[in-house]
């Protein structure tokens, strides 16, 4: 038979471990909470992003819809697989290289926007352009001279010859 003192001792570390456990389920709740409330598929800028201070992530429907892309044309323009765009359209957080390459596509996409109607950033994109020695932008982007369609956004905006 228990005696008192071994019995308190025993509901004592009970409490003392269920505490703990109640604080952080709880936490967990509100953390779920609040990630639902900042409203998680948008991230980094425009129409499909919350801001650069809190990327969750990337809306990756609604930036398609925008520029009159599919699924494929992104993950040739950002480097990562089919599988993880699918999963950053699931509502699945980018990882920070993601982010970064997400970031830029989408300031990038924004210039464009400005010289163009968004619709037409997309079939631009997978056109043969003299500019780029009858190369598609989307080449140039995955050849990794992305810096060559930068030179153009500015030539055309500052009316400063080639």
């Amino acid at each position: 038979m228990k005696t008192k003192k071994a019995v308190k001792k025993a509901t004592t570390k009970r409490a003392m471990t269920k505490t703990p456990v109640k604080k952080a389920v709880k936490k967990a709740i509100a953390k779920k909470a609040a990630a639902k409330v900042r409203g998680a598929p948008m991230a980094l800028s425009g129409d499909y992003a919350l801001g650069p201070s809190r990327v969750d992530t990337f809306a990756v429907k609604e930036f398609c819809q925008r520029f009159q892309m599919v699924r494929p044309d992104l993950t040739r323009l950002t480097g990562f697989s089919l599988r993880s765009v699918d999963k950053w359209a699931a509502g699945e957080e980018p990882g920070n290289p993601a982010k970064k390459q997400l970031k830029e596509l989408v300031r990038l996409f924004d210039a464009l926007a400005e010289l163009m109607e968004s619709k037409d950033v997309g079939p631009w994109l997978k056109a043969p352009n003299p500019a780029f020695a009858q190369s598609t932008p989307l080449q140039i982007i995955e050849r990794g001279e992305i810096d060559r369609i930068w030179r153009m956004i500015y030539q055309l905006e500052t009316g400063e010859p080639a």
